[in-house]
């Protein structure tokens, strides 16, 4: 069996969740092939996916939202990129088509979330699932009449699929599908965590330990702002912090995942991934306002209802004040669940199984 997952580029966070849901599905169908579908970076994908093996199809599938910086969104840029796309989309398309069919194995295809998954799952009458807490649809429709078209065949696209594996914290995807509703999808740590303290210098107090990640595209901030905070220890992958007593540059390839069980506080903007392995492991996530991004308010409204957090500026950010010193703001209710990636796994496998079982009937 293939499981074809044809991911967004748009950012890391994307392949972080994809990978957490088809590492669990590794685990049990050890046996099926994992084909990533994506123009993510090979390194990101390697250290995404450790130990599991896959098969990487370079591919891009979407253009999500072309950013300035880690939290500005340029809505013409995007408008430009999906014009390319749209005329690079056939020849691709033709040619995975053509090395999948030479695979001669059964498929099901696995979304998270370019629209045009859609057509590669139809030229192999393959099932198609969707990994979502949204869609482009919802993305493009703020950005006004020029996205209209977007918009409409967007939404076109992800009413083919067969079912929505619905991500928490999410935004509306009417997309007249069967659903089921998972849990966090967060991966696990893998490396030793001793050897980790001692490696980046931990603070032995965990709350002293802080995570700076900003995605993908990172910030640059002011190591200098790190004085205002030396009790507290920084760790990120900006190379800046180097330049702080007090700040530690993690290697390129380790995953903030990693730090998770280590730190007491996230510094961030707002991103679903990040989200789901703060909460997952306990970290206070001290969230940066983001504008110009329809996810972005809604990230920012389930944080308070779910996760421990305080709420930053980006005049605050850029000012050093990060309130380390404040305790941090209770959930308004409660924690969410935590299985999501194995709950979506186990809902792949079925279905994939399910649909070749009837194949061979």
């Amino acid at each position: 069996m293939l499981i074809v997952a044809c991911i967004s580029s748009h950012g890391f966070g994307h392949g972080s969740r994809s990978a957490a849901v088809l590492t669990a599905l590794h685990r049990l169908r050890p046996h099926w092939r994992l084909v990533l579908s994506t123009a993510l970076p090979p390194a990101f994908l390697a250290t995404a996916f450790g130990p599991v093996p896959f098969v990487h199809r370079p591919c891009q599938w979407d253009v999500g939202v072309l950013q300035a910086d880690a939290l500005g969104s340029d809505p013409a840029a995007t408008l430009a990129a999906l014009e390319q796309l749209e005329r690079q989309l056939p020849a691709q398309l033709e040619r995975e088509l053509a090395w999948l069919r030479a695979q001669r194995e059964p498929v099901l295809v696995l979304g998270d979330v370019p629209p045009a998954a859609a057509l590669l799952a139809a030229g192999l009458n393959a099932p198609l699932i969707w990994l979502a807490s949204f869609g482009w649809d919802a993305i493009y429709e703020p950005f006004g009449a020029a996205f209209a078209p977007w918009v409409a065949r967007s939404r076109e696209l992800y009413r083919r699929g067969q079912l929505l594996l619905h991500c928490p914290l999410s935004m509306s995807m009417p997309w007249g599908l069967p659903e089921i509703a998972i849990g966090l999808t967060a991966g696990e740590p893998r490396l030793d965590g001793a050897a980790l303290a001692r490696e980046l210098e931990l603070h032995p107090e965990r709350h002293r330990n802080v995570l700076i990640s900003f995605g993908g595209l990172g910030l640059e901030l002011d190591p200098a702002l790190l004085a205002r905070w030396p009790e507290h220890r920084f760790f990120g992958h900006d190379p800046a912090l180097a330049e702080a007593v007090n700040g530690r540059v993690l290697p390129a390839l380790m995953r903030p995942l990693e730090l998770m069980g280590h730190c007491g506080r996230l510094i961030t903007k707002p991103g679903y991934s990040s989200f789901c392995e703060a909460m997952r492991y306990g970290v206070g996530i001290h969230l940066v306002h983001r504008r110009g991004f329809a996810e972005a308010p809604v990230l920012e409204r389930d944080l308070q209802r779910h996760g421990w957090h305080r709420l930053l500026s980006q005049a605050q950010l850029r000012a050093g004040d990060w309130e380390l010193d404040q305790p941090l703001l209770a959930p308004r209710q409660g924690p969410l669940p935590v299985d999501g990636a194995r709950q979506a796994a186990e809902a792949i496998g079925a279905w994939a199984a399910r649909t070749r079982a009837e194949g061979d009937g």
